[in-house]
């Protein structure tokens, strides 16, 4: 998607902060997309709309979901760009969904766990959306991180919510994908959090595509992940587990 104006802009609207860092999630799941070719997905999480948007573009039924807020901003927006034909509302609890087994082939979401507040109720979440997917079926997901010492300092600083969100620590929390036959994740971004307005963040985030290979992962404060429904527990998170799909043209990318 990067380059152009018109994709630019989609981008934005799918990803809506820290656009520049986070947009990074898409070209990294989409081989893993156009490999699954679902047909019917659940996007949770979403008050403004983005991530359904994004797979309603591709021609995805979704059902856009949300707990205890109101959907308008993502009817509005899915009218906008004309793809409401594609899209259902409902209000979820990812920790207790009403959906029966296997009623998707692909799960996707942005931002989530932390905000469960406790690793139990992180795990109920990931239970439950492994019990939805159809076996086979693949899970999208970027999550916020822990990061280093400075992003955990002035989070607890500037950040009002930050003593109710548990972001995820790659060492303590190694068992919540157990559930999945596979997992492929990669980490990125120091810098671009410190962002205070949307200009900052995309300033930093430029620094960040110099600078963040060059840190540890210990340093880095978003995790984007692909999950796929197997018969195992056994794997692990192991940045680069998966080979990818060889898919000469992606259909989605970057802030450019």
């Amino acid at each position: 998607m990067g380059g152009r104006s018109g994709d630019d802009a989609l981008v934005r609207a799918v990803i809506a902060w820290d656009v520049r860092n986070w947009s990074r999630a898409l070209p990294f799941w989409q081989p893993h997309l156009l490999a699954a070719a679902p047909k019917t997905a659940l996007a949770i999480g979403e008050r403004g709309g983005g991530l359904s948007l994004w797979l309603a573009s591709q021609g995805i039924q979704v059902a856009c979901t949300d707990l205890g807020v109101s959907l308008e901003p993502a009817r509005a927006l899915h009218r906008r760009y004309g793809v409401s034909d594609l899209v259902t509302y409902a209000d979820l609890d990812v920790t207790s969904m009403d959906y029966p087994d296997g009623s998707f082939d692909l799960v996707v979401f942005k931002s989530v766990l932390g905000a469960l507040a406790t690793k139990e109720r992180q795990i109920q979440a990931i239970a439950e959306i492994h019990r939805v997917l159809r076996p086979g079926g693949t899970l999208l997901f970027a999550e916020n991180l822990v990061g280093s010492r400075l992003h955990v300092w002035l989070r607890s600083r500037f950040v009002p919510w930050d003593a109710t969100w548990r972001y995820i620590d790659l060492d303590v929390d190694s068992d919540l994908l157990d559930a999945f036959g596979a997992v492929d994740f990669q980490t990125w971004g120091v810098l671009g959090l410190f962002g205070r307005s949307e200009a900052q963040r995309d300033l930093f985030a430029r620094v960040d595509e110099r600078f963040t290979r060059w840190v540890p992962s210990g340093w880095r404060y978003i995790l984007f992940g692909v999950c796929v429904r197997g018969p195992t527990r056994s794997d692990r998170f192991r940045e680069g587990r998966v080979e990818r799909p060889n898919v000469g043209t992606l259909l989605a990318g970057t802030i450019e």
